[in-house]
């Protein structure tokens, strides 16, 4: 046996009866030869790490617009702390970590510039309906051509909305998304001076914990806990959370929307970002012989509106601000 069939052998003795083989994939939409050193899900892993979406994550808003510290997250840090909090509890409950890491890794490759405002933006302003999550899968399958397998696609889809993933590898990334993002967004709170330590709901902190990490960490353990355990099921077949620990979550959560997420100073700035991105997209509708041509294809196969929203989601904050200088300000002469 090579080492992909090695490991594939390795996964079926170790893991749990609920854990997605790599072996029992449903496959690729265009089927490949398997790589005699990866598994299907690791090899996702690596395709989306080496993506130009991946990349541009790191100049991309998570809450804060374009900071001038250097420790505030962007939405690669976000994405590598979802990866981080995922594989913790997929470890735990004897899941797939490639797999899990590959959902992680991916959910967020269709995220627009300037976080959620951009996404408000856009799906406002078009006829057609946007969301980040579908977008990522977009950009994996259309305009990327990653050819990912298809419980990474589901995955990236199901990590937020309605819809619950496939695979328990991705309902791990779904809720360690809120975990990663509640706790990382306090910290950036707090250091930017949205919130003062003694703003957080004490009753939350009590159980939760002081700090970010012994918040993730009775956050984890509340997770693992109360899902799947060496191939028992605690409640239900399913990735749940202890309902103490899942309630002092929500709290935080309705603190942090409260405080933060709306009408805090972290936002002022968001309404000109919606307006800059609006402009942009009716900019483009009205003269798309401007977008570049990579886009192309979408603009001959799907039209100008499509191809619109994937150039501008795919924009990193600083792009769309220089971008926007360039068209409607006014350069000083040169002579």
């Amino acid at each position: 046996m090579n080492f992909r069939q090695q490991q594939e052998e390795f996964e079926a003795q170790t893991l749990s009866s609920f854990a997605t083989l790599s072996r029992d994939s449903k496959g690729r939409e265009e089927r490949i030869e398997p790589c005699p050193l990866r598994t299907c899900f690791s090899r996702d892993r690596d395709r989306i790490i080496h993506s130009k979406a991946f990349r541009r994550l790191k100049h991309k808003t998570q809450v804060f617009l374009s900071p001038t510290g250097d420790h505030y997250r962007t939405r690669l840090t976000h994405t590598l702390e979802v990866a981080q909090i995922a594989r913790s509890i997929a470890r735990c409950l004897k899941l797939n970590e490639d797999l899990t890491e590959a959902i992680a890794l991916g959910h967020d490759l269709g995220h627009t510039p300037f976080g959620h405002a951009g996404e408000r933006a856009l799906d406002a302003v078009a006829s057609i309906s946007f969301s980040h999550n579908e977008q990522s899968v977009r950009v994996a399958r259309k305009l990327e051509k990653l050819n990912l397998t298809y419980e990474v696609l589901n995955g990236m889809a199901c990590h937020t909305g309605d819809t619950q993933p496939a695979t328990f590898e991705g309902q791990v990334v779904r809720i360690s998304d809120r975990i990663a993002y509640i706790n990382h967004d306090i910290d950036d709170a707090l250091r930017g001076g949205i919130i003062k330590e003694e703003d957080l709901p004490q009753s939350a902190v009590a159980l939760l914990g002081a700090t970010g990490a012994t918040r993730i960490n009775a956050l984890v353990r509340g997770v693992v806990d109360h899902s799947l355990n060496n191939d028992q099921v605690s409640l239900c077949p399913g990735i749940n959370i202890d309902p103490e620990i899942g309630a002092a979550l929500d709290t935080m959560r309705a603190f942090m929307f409260e405080k933060v997420y709306t009408g805090s100073r972290a936002k002022i700035e968001e309404a000109k970002a919606e307006q800059l991105i609006q402009r942009l997209f009716k900019h483009f509708c009205a003269s798309p012989e401007e977008i570049p041509s990579e886009y192309r294809f979408v603009l001959e196969q799907e039209g100008v509106e499509r191809a619109v929203l994937d150039y501008l989601a795919g924009m990193t904050d600083t792009y769309v601000v220089n971008l926007y200088r360039e068209l409607y300000l006014p350069k000083g002469w040169e002579f």
